[in-house]
């Protein structure tokens, strides 16, 4: 952002030079990155006026022009083919030293002298962006206004300083002159002097019936107002607006297009010209772009246009690209009669992704991005219509068009002086945090029996950045300069660093899984929603709560992740298309599950560990690779659980998961007295969701919730002494139905052996030949076992038959 100081003296005056107020707005966090000095290699050149033109003699390109300077007259001889006699021009005299370095002295051209130098305007260093393309050739031929032998930076305007501003996102209000010069009056405690608007309407008829809007989607746009003008004069804008313009980096064109560029660039608000008569029935429809439509914008270029462009259009077609770029229809043109001013609030993401789409960024564009001020509309549009009636550029029509859905309403922030002075480290009186934010323009109200304690603040809309008590702490600072608040040392107590117990089992869950050969991966958090379609959980009675991003960056990130499977068959789609099948991988990571839709709090974020496993493991000398399959993952769970020192975990199948296999996925949990802590889940997956990602084979995954884990891992292990005594073991094969579990033979050799039976083993499972049909056969090894003595052969049998039996009674089994 370039602001002219002579612009912002128009507005206060703040009694510095150019230096010292960019080192103020520096100090009160408006950076200036630059002072940009226009005029220096300028102090000998002027205004001169060329009273002949004549061809050189003995030069045929060449010309002897005879140019008075007021004081002087000098003989130059120029090459450029533009000079004519009765003509300003910029000329350096004997001495000027150009900014390109170009000295200036008598010399002779064909052996005819020449006294000085005509100046083309790459030799002032003018920008080409500010200037038309016919100025950017031969000598600069200036305005009949100009003044002879005047400075021609006084003359250009060239002699007013630049501040380059280098704002913080937050702060898009100072993309305003007039709010810059809100800035300065702040700081410098100087009289804010703002524009008077006062519109003279001296058009005839009135706006009421020629002109009707209509918001389609509210949405995108909040609010919409037209003004319209009769009797186009349209010509070149008078000098002081064309120099504030090219101050700004913009180049003047004609008096409307200079008009709207200046409203803009001084109230921030972006407004847009129409040719009236190219607008079918004179009504305006605010609405999103079909499919496929085209519109030819201002650069000559088709624009191909979907739902997620907004348009401004007529009954007939769009003619313009909301917050962007205007279209070519409806164009100003010298044969222009009638203009509709627009002045409108757009939605700011709905902006940046269409002129992303579209590749354009402009000066209108980068407001609306950044967010306008939707109560400045009317304000914009009548600061307008008050220069169009001053420069006799067109009669304004009376009355305005103003469809205003969302008005905005001021923000009122609560604030302690003690609480700001907390947050600074100061002791500023209340009195003087009201008269900074009185400075700024922040109304203050005292709490009855709190005054100059406690109060209230209401915020102009243009200030979008307040949001809180700590923005007005950030105010006082800035206007109580941060130099003047005292250093001080950080107090605390020194403490030896280490890792908490949930970082200390993270660890710990991750050095096990790299210790068992897989890679840690990283997704993101936000997924296609086409995932849960993946997935099958949209195929659920009840689909699953979801969190949608309101501004997505692509449709591929629309959601925040209710599982991590999603990431983790991505990336095993990725490698598997790089012929990469053998695969072994983990994440750390959450997941987020909605407390209420639409969202009203935070959502519940859950830590997860998750794995995947596919193929087999790498080939090696000592045997053949096993297959990473259901019992290959159980086996990783299960010394995950043994390195957290996690017992007394229970197994059940879970073939409700939508995305695994009905008939190869367990859940596991354990229970805490009454309460059932559930731990996690892993399983083959679906051969649905296989042929969905396009995969091979049979993928088999994992997934952990982590504060469960960490809430249930011991830091040190149980130990006991080697026994004294022998064991003795015993075998027994059972025929049970398929679909008891051996978790409940195990429970029933637990209770039933428990004062004997040291540990036990199930070391078969057997399907076939002499086994009935939906029956399978299960053979354990018993350890007998006590620590106070040797066990005698009638003990062991009479505990191993009670076992037998209480397996008969309550579970059905047959014995082999």
């Amino acid at each position: 952002m370039h602001v002219s100081i002579e612009w912002l003296r128009a507005y206060v005056d703040a009694g510095l030079n150019a230096e010292q107020l960019a080192d103020k707005l520096t100090r009160a966090g408006i950076a200036v990155e630059n002072v940009i000095y226009r005029d220096q290699g300028l102090d000998k050149v002027v205004v001169g006026y060329l009273q002949e033109v004549e061809k050189h003699p003995d030069a045929e390109r060449l010309f002897v022009c005879k140019v008075d300077t007021g004081t002087e007259m000098y003989q130059i001889v120029t090459g450029a083919d533009n000079v004519r006699a009765g003509q300003k021009v910029p000329v350096a005299t004997p001495g000027a030293k150009l900014p390109n370095g170009l000295k200036i002295k008598k010399t002779k051209l064909r052996g005819i002298e020449s006294i000085g130098m005509l100046c083309s305007a790459e030799e002032l260093a003018l920008d080409e962006k500010t200037i038309s393309p016919e100025e950017r050739e031969g000598i600069l031929i200036l305005s009949d206004d100009a003044l002879i032998g005047q400075p021609i930076a006084q003359t250009l305007g060239l002699d007013a300083p630049i501040l380059e501003l280098e704002l913080t996102p937050n702060r898009a209000d100072c993309l305003a002159v007039i709010n810059v010069a809100r800035e300065v009056s702040a700081i410098t405690a100087k009289p804010l002097t703002l524009p008077a608007i006062t519109v003279e309407e001296k058009g005839q008829g009135s706006i009421e019936g020629q002109v009707q809007v209509a918001i389609e989607d509210p949405e995108l746009c909040g609010r919409y107002a037209a003004r319209l003008f009769t009797n186009l004069r349209l010509g070149p804008s008078p000098a002081w607006m064309q120099q504030r313009l090219q101050s700004a980096g913009m180049r003047p064109i004609n008096n409307i297009v200079d008009i709207t560029n200046y409203v803009m660039l001084e109230m921030g608000h972006p407004l847009h010209a129409f040719d009236y008569n190219r607008i079918a029935k004179g009504q305006i429809i605010v609405r999103r772009a079909h499919q496929g439509e085209k519109l030819i914008t201002l650069d000559e270029q088709e624009r191909q246009l979907n739902p997620e462009n907004l348009v401004i259009a007529d009954p007939e077609k769009a003619v313009a690209l909301a917050g962007v770029m205007g279209g070519l229809e409806t164009e100003v043109t010298d044969k222009t009669e009638s203009i509709l001013l627009e002045a409108a609030h757009f939605n700011p993401a709905s902006i940046r992704r269409t002129a992303r789409q579209v590749g354009l960024r402009s000066e209108a564009s980068q407001r609306f991005e950044k967010g306008v001020n939707i109560a400045t509309v009317a304000l914009a549009m009548d600061r307008a219509a008050q220069l169009i009636e001053e420069l006799n550029v067109a009669d304004v029509v009376p009355g305005t068009v103003d469809v205003y859905l969302k008005p905005a309403e001021e923000r009122v922030i609560s604030f302690k002086v003690e609480s700001i002075n907390n947050l600074l480290g100061t002791q500023i009186a209340g009195t003087e945090m009201a008269r900074f934010f009185n400075n700024l323009g922040f109304a203050v109200k005292w709490q009855t029996g709190q005054e100059e304690l406690e109060g209230q603040v209401t915020i102009p809309t243009y200030r979008q950045d307040m949001k809180d008590e700590h923005d007005l702490a950030e105010e006082v600072a800035r206007l109580f300069g941060y130099d003047n608040i005292a250093t001080t040392l950080p107090k605390g107590v020194t403490t030896t660093g280490q890792r908490t117990w949930p970082q200390t089992v993270k660890e710990k869950m991750v050095q096990t899984l790299v210790g068992s050969g897989f890679r840690e991966v990283i997704t993101f958090s936000f997924i296609n929603p086409r995932h849960l379609q993946k997935l099958k959980m949209t195929a659920q009675p009840e689909e699953p709560a979801v969190i949608a991003l309101q501004n997505p960056l692509s449709e591929e990130q629309g959601i925040l992740r209710p599982t991590m499977m999603a990431g983790l068959l991505d990336v095993a789609v990725r490698n598997a298309s790089r012929r990469i099948n053998d695969l072994a991988i983990f994440e750390l990571g959450s997941t987020f599950q909605p407390r209420q839709l639409p969202l009203q709090e935070l959502p519940i974020e859950k830590a997860k560990l998750s794995a995947l496993m596919m193929g087999q493991e790498g080939i090696h000398w000592s045997g053949k690779p096993q297959s990473y399959d259901f019992y290959y993952l159980k086996g990783i769970i299960e010394k995950l659980l043994g390195t957290l020192k996690i017992e007394k975990v229970q197994w059940e199948a879970w073939p409700e998961c939508p995305f695994l296999h009905p008939g190869r996925s367990a859940r596991l949990y354990t229970e805490d007295g009454k309460e059932r802590i559930d731990i996690g889940y892993l399983g083959e997956v679906h051969p649905d969701v296989i042929e969905a990602y396009d995969l091979s084979g049979r993928p088999v995954v994992m997934e952990l919730d982590v504060e469960a884990l960490t809430a249930l891992a011991q830091a040190k292990g149980y130990y006991k002494a080697l026994p004294k005594y022998p064991s003795t073991d015993r075998d027994m094969a059972l025929i049970l139905p398929i679909n008891v579990p051996a978790s409940k033979v195990e429970a029933i050799i637990a209770q039933k052996g428990s004062k004997l039976v040291e540990r036990w083993q199930l070391f078969d499972v057997y399907q076939g030949n002499q086994i009935p049909e939906g029956y399978r056969s299960l053979a354990y090894s018993l350890r007998y076992q006590r620590a106070d003595r040797t066990l005698t052969d009638e003990e062991v049998n009479k505990t191993h038959d009670d076992i037998k039996s209480a397996l008969t009674a309550e579970l059905g089994a047959q014995f082999r």
